[in-house]
């Protein structure tokens, strides 16, 4: 039996590791990776190429990076490599039926959740802003839904205390490139059967903007820890402070709740060399590591060394 044709596409850094994976297994032959353009990044907003296309050159494989894949000559471009699967891995835009309808053993997708649970762009954010306890890695068949395909196999993970969005991510990331690489031989032979999803349970995680990371000081205090880490790196979880100059945001980077210390939400109950206390809609805040715009990361008591913030102060409540 000759070897499969593996079309890859994919853009992120959870979909670098997937191809790594991929490429590691030997399962196939890679005849192109598919990717989004280069977009600007960086201080300088130089065009930078994604992960996926950092980790292709390395490895010598050949690169397309249509614009739209809905445009007839980018699914011609696919067509030509002949694939007999193509891999799927946070790529960033729905693929067309006509790109679906292309691999004879169809288009399987690594999602960073429990499906049904989380469909949509920001799985691993939503579940840690939504307390959840555990998550995972699902390899599911691709229809024309977004995240509603039948699902071949999935591993779980449990979200600990200490995890933040670029934890979560790259643990996730690491179980999605296995599970894939253990998934694709028992599909191509018919050993898996893919299942539909259930109906019950089914949620949805729409892309995160800006502006979400903004605090809201009358929510609990475990929302807001639960904020501040699923936001890390981007788009951080911030606060506003009033000064003379006019509003100056604060990036929070670590904090942790302190039950039963209450106040009026968004006033600072304490800043000391002991750290830095907001009241919340119920219990506190204490933040342990936060930023300055345009400043460094600093510890609670570095930063109020050099930055005033005093007792009885209230921040931008929201």
């Amino acid at each position: 039996m000759p070897e499969p044709r593996i079309v890859f596409m994919g853009t992120s850094e959870l979909a670098r590791t997937s191809l790594g994976a991929l490429v590691q297994s030997g399962l196939g032959t890679i005849p192109a990776i598919v990717t989004q353009p280069d977009r600007p990044g960086g201080r300088a907003l130089k065009p930078t190429p994604s992960p996926v296309k950092q980790l292709a050159r390395e490895l010598h494989l050949p690169v397309l990076q249509p614009e739209r894949l809905r445009h007839a000559d980018a699914v011609a471009q696919i067509a030509a490599l002949e694939p007999d699967l193509i891999i799927v891995a946070a790529y960033g835009q729905i693929l067309p039926q006509a790109v679906l309808d292309l691999p004879r053993h169809g288009c399987l997708n690594v999602h960073a959740s429990l499906l049904p649970k989380y469909r949509g762009a920001a799985p691993i954010q939503y579940a840690i802003l939504n307390d959840e306890s555990q998550t995972g890695v699902t390899i599911m068949q691709m229809e024309a839904g977004m995240d509603t395909g039948p699902i071949l196999t999935q591993r779980e993970t449990e979200i600990l205390p200490g995890d933040d969005g670029m934890t979560l991510h790259d643990r996730l990331a690491r179980i999605g490139g296995q599970l894939l690489v253990e998934t694709i031989p028992g599909y191509l032979a018919g050993d898996i059967q893919p299942r539909a999803q259930p109906m019950e349970g089914v949620s949805h995680a729409p892309k995160i903007r800006k502006e979400d990371g903004q605090i809201d000081w009358r929510k609990p205090a475990r929302s807001i820890w639960n904020q501040v880490r699923a936001f890390i790196p981007w788009p951080g979880a911030y606060t506003r402070q009033s000064t003379s100059e006019g509003p100056r945001l604060l990036k929070l980077w670590k904090v942790a709740v302190e039950p039963g210390c209450g106040g009026d939400p968004s006033v600072v109950l304490e800043a000391g060399a002991a750290g830095l206390v907001i009241a919340c809609g119920s219990d506190s805040l204490r933040v342990l590591e936060l930023q300055r715009e345009g400043g460094r990361r600093l510890e609670a008591a570095a930063f109020l060394a050099g930055h005033p913030l005093r007792a009885g102060e209230r921040l931008a409540i929201s």
